[in-house]
């Protein structure tokens, strides 16, 4: 059980004290002459309406393991390669670290003690589980429209190509063009002096980049192509009859459009017809129409060769199939566990497992919201196609990092119970979140402050 330290507590009274002082501060008007001051007119605005202080951040509601369904029956241990991955990372990577946006997820420091306690490779499922109970305190996700979310799938798909364009072969993938540049205004190039944004993909698919971008390989199906795109990774079996990795690498910048809407709106299928196979299938059947149907999703993705094999994500780690997910990061960190609760899948069953958070997709938003990774092969393949599913999970957080967030709800709950602005609120809330008082029998050094965000971000549109 986690016990904040009553010091911390005891912190609410001085904080609240110097928040009053400071407000009654600001409220006091030193005498001195008036001097007249020429007002620009302005349109005066509607009164605003009477406000309701929402809470700072959506409050921090822990489980206990016993109550996450299908916690005991997980085959547990076939997550471990995947938290391995994440951990051999956070060892390089500083104390002060922030994990995940705004340090959602602690510090790198506060993930070390787990991962040098991690289970041995080959560790039975007892022993995993017991590790996470050790370590861990299992946090329920809450989005705009409560705990459940959509929960999709993805796949690393096989297509067919060469080195050298040919009748057969003459659908490209590229890798990065040269000439693209990203900053502050978005993706884009320079011409002439000036900023443009990228080329679409009708653009691109019209000669665009011949000047500007390598060819890795030449495939020989342009719907197979727009779908390694989707997927974010595959491998090509070159006609010389090696294989060839193939993984994200960057995007133009334009914005993830579903082609499956698409075909919705021109009354093509209906919405409870959509899936990875039916799009396939109306693409293959339309020939004709399938460059105009995909133009319409105007992102375009690019790619580059791998060592070995094996779909890399965010993370820049080899995705786990069935163990792999990919998040979207305004709200769940990369590396960070999630227990996950899907709906039954035809041919699977009820998705209860332990996953992680090791990938990301333009596709991919909102609190509660999930695409799981299932690997290469016709099973992985018709599972993605067809998982479009309701769900939840729990975040797994280190206990020092779920005791910080507990503590920081209590102390920011009870600072709008005594009345307080959200500003001030807000202080008191960062005055308990740094507080390195606050601790659980896990806990670990604290250092400095939060440096940044640990993520390394794709854009791929996946899902």
């Amino acid at each position: 059980m986690i016990v904040a330290r009553p010091n911390a507590l005891r912190s609410l009274a001085a904080v609240l004290l110097c928040v009053a002082s400071a407000c009654a501060a600001r409220a006091v008007v030193s005498p001195g002459p008036v001097v007249a001051r020429r007002v620009s007119p302005r349109v005066l605005a509607p009164p605003p309406r009477p406000a309701v202080t929402p809470p700072l951040t959506p409050p921090t509601q822990p489980a206990a393991f016993a109550a996450l369904p299908g916690w005991a029956e997980d085959t547990i241990a076939e997550v471990l390669p995947a938290f391995r991955r994440t951990c051999e990372r956070i060892a390089r990577a500083s104390d002060a670290r922030s994990v995940g946006r705004d340090g959602a997820g602690g510090r790198i420091a506060d993930w070390k003690p787990a991962c040098a306690a991690l289970p041995a490779p080959g560790a039975d499922h007892a022993t995993v589980r017991a590790f996470f109970e050790r370590w861990f305190t299992p946090v329920a996700v809450t989005g705009e429209s409560g705990t459940e979310g959509l929960f999709t799938g993805y796949y690393e798909p096989l297509l067919r190509g060469s080195r050298r364009q040919s009748r057969r072969f003459r659908t490209p993938l590229y890798e990065r063009p040269r000439d693209m540049v990203s900053g502050p205004r978005g993706t884009g190039r320079m011409v002439r002096g000036r900023f443009r944004r990228y080329f679409t993909r009708a653009e691109i698919a019209r000669g665009a980049l011949r000047r500007s971008a390598r060819v890795i390989v030449w495939v020989d199906d342009p719907v197979d192509a727009f779908f390694l795109e989707i997927q974010g990774s595959g491998r090509v079996e070159l006609d010389d009859g090696s294989t060839l990795q193939i993984n994200y690498s960057a995007s133009n910048g334009h914005e993830y459009v579903a082609i499956g809407r698409t075909l919705i709106d021109r009354g093509a299928m209906d919405r409870s017809q959509v899936s990875l196979q039916s799009i396939r299938a109306w693409l293959s059947a339309h020939p004709r129409e399938a460059q105009s149907v995909m133009n319409t999703n105007p992102s375009y993705v690019f790619f580059r060769e791998s060592e070995g094999q094996g779909a890399h994500g965010a993370e820049g780690v080899v995705l786990e199939p069935g163990r792999s997910m990919a998040v979207d990061l305004r709200f769940i960190p990369l590396g960070v566990p999630l227990y996950l609760d899907v709906s039954s899948l035809e041919g699977v069953g009820p998705i209860r497992r332990l996953v992680v958070a090791q990938d990301t997709g333009g596709a991919i938003r909102g609190a509660v919201r999930g695409d799981l990774f299932w690997g290469h092969g016709q099973d992985a393949y018709e599972h993605a196609g067809r998982m479009r599913h309701r769900g939840r999970y729990w975040m797994l957080l280190p206990r020092a990092v779920a005791a910080r967030r507990i503590e920081r709800d209590a102390v920011a709950a009870a600072a709008r119970d005594a009345g307080l602005s959200a500003d001030a609120a807000s202080v008191v809330d960062a005055s308990v979140s740094s507080d390195p008082s606050v601790s659980s029998d896990a806990s670990v050094s604290e250092d400095a402050g939060p440096v940044g965000d640990s993520s390394a971000a794709s854009e791929e549109p996946r899902g």
